[in-house]
């Protein structure tokens, strides 16, 4: 099920690896259409992290809901699942393959945290700041500022090269056809 308010999105899933893939483009397309492109990045990063520890360390099931909401200058992405069981930051081992994934999540926040959620499952969550992401990309660049160049350094380039009499340029219609 997915439901899309104009600040709010969840989506329930199985935190399988090919519904892990998914939810990334949905959350990525949800923050296009809110105009948060700078957000992206960190966001799907972030979920990827949130729902492979569900897929990895979740029981009794790997049912789960992934929301993700816009308030005033924050976007707040949580995963609730059915294991009453709180993550724990762990110092993977310098050539270990896994357990940065919380630590990443850490590192690439504004906050982030879990709680439990009533006896029998928890929510784990991360912030972004919204700062920024709200101009359109399509926002013109700021104005150059062009130097000035006097009149005489012009009239110094047409001596110097012989332009020969003018000639008229022929006429062209604006219109094609």
């Amino acid at each position: 099920m997915i439901s899309h308010p104009s600040r709010h999105c969840t989506v329930e899933l199985q935190a399988l690896p090919s519904r892990i893939g998914q939810v990334r483009r949905i959350v990525s397309a949800q923050l296009r259409y809110w105009h948060m492109h700078s957000l992206i990045d960190r966001a799907s990063l972030g979920v990827t992290e949130l729902l492979t520890n569900v897929h990895l360390h979740a029981r009794p099931d790997k049912t789960c809901t992934v929301e993700i909401e816009l308030l005033l200058e924050r976007l707040t992405v949580s995963v609730r699942d059915h294991d009453p069981r709180l993550p724990v930051v762990d110092d993977a081992e310098p050539l270990a393959t896994c357990g940065r994934g919380l630590a990443m999540v850490a590192a690439m926040s504004e906050s982030w945290g879990a709680r439990p959620d009533g006896e029998s499952g928890k929510v784990v969550w991360f912030t972004l700041p919204t700062c920024g992401g709200l101009a359109p990309v399509t926002a013109r660049p700021p104005r150059r500022l062009v130097e000035e160049v006097p009149a005489a350094v012009f009239a110094e380039a047409e001596h110097a090269v012989d332009l020969g009499s003018p000639q008229p340029a022929p006429a062209r219609s604006a219109v094609a056809g």
